[in-house]
């Protein structure tokens, strides 16, 4: 019978069902149950079994479910952060000048991007040009409760460079959203202005929002530049690899 087991060895049973069952399912089963899978012990086990808890874990977590969770759905909610396709899923597109262009690394005048894996960027042109994107938090599998009292961290990155014979400008702004998309919490970079003969190298850009208050479903993320000689064609900041995650 399960439940004349020692604690021990039914938390190591209980650690080898899948974790929306422990929660949907076996928390259902009795006292003795909803309280294993409420405790700390198992997900620390289960984090472990998972290699969640390597560097990136929290030892002094407060709550071990809701990291095992956040750790397993980590993931970039930026689409189509590289230009693979075209701009789909990017809207509120500013087209100045000659508008966006998407290029091969590492273009003319330009640098490789330090990781090999990304091999397109976003070019400006000779007037602003701005794109965003509006991520539903929900819809990703943020739950409301999660959002609202949990508050996992939003961690906000994203790369720019200019070509090494011509300056640009560069911004970047970020937005928590409620449901009504009022601004609960906002990240705005300063007007990043790259001079003319620089290196051409590119540079990450990140932000970090916590202890944000309840109510945020949506993140807004809109960035853009142009260049400063205001010449024809795509001279302007070029960007890359955004990324918007949700961290336990």
């Amino acid at each position: 019978r399960m439940e004349s087991l020692p604690e021990a060895v039914l938390i190591r049973i209980l650690a080898s069902i899948p974790a929306v069952d422990l929660v949907l399912v076996c928390r259902l089963v009795c006292c003795q149950w909803k309280n294993l899978v409420d405790g700390a012990a198992l997900w620390i086990l289960k984090c472990q079994q998972e290699g969640l808890t390597g560097a990136e874990s929290q030892e002094d977590a407060e709550n071990w479910q809701n990291f095992y969770f956040l750790s397993k759905r980590r993931k970039n909610l930026i689409k189509n952060p590289c230009g693979e396709e075209d701009l789909q899923h990017w809207g509120s597109v500013e087209h100045g000048g000659d508008g966006w262009k998407i290029e091969e690394l590492p273009g003319d005048f330009g640098k490789e991007f330090p990781s090999e894996e990304v091999h397109k960027y976003f070019v400006t042109s000779y007037e602003w040009c701005r794109k965003a994107q509006v991520i539903d938090l929900r819809a990703e599998g943020y739950w409301e409760e999660l959002m609202d009292t949990t508050q996992p961290k939003v961690v906000v990155k994203d790369w720019y460079a200019g070509r090494s014979d011509a300056g640009c400008l560069y911004e970047l702004c970020v937005k928590l959203l409620s449901e009504n998309e009022d601004v609960l919490a906002e990240y705005r970079s300063e007007t990043v202005a790259i001079p003319e003969d620089n290196d051409a190298n590119w540079t990450e850009i990140s932000h970090t929002f916590s202890d944000y208050g309840p109510g945020v479903r949506f993140v807004r993320f809109e960035h853009g530049g142009q260049d400063t000689p205001f010449w024809k064609g795509w001279y302007g900041v070029r960007v890359t690899n955004s990324s918007v995650t949700v961290e336990p």
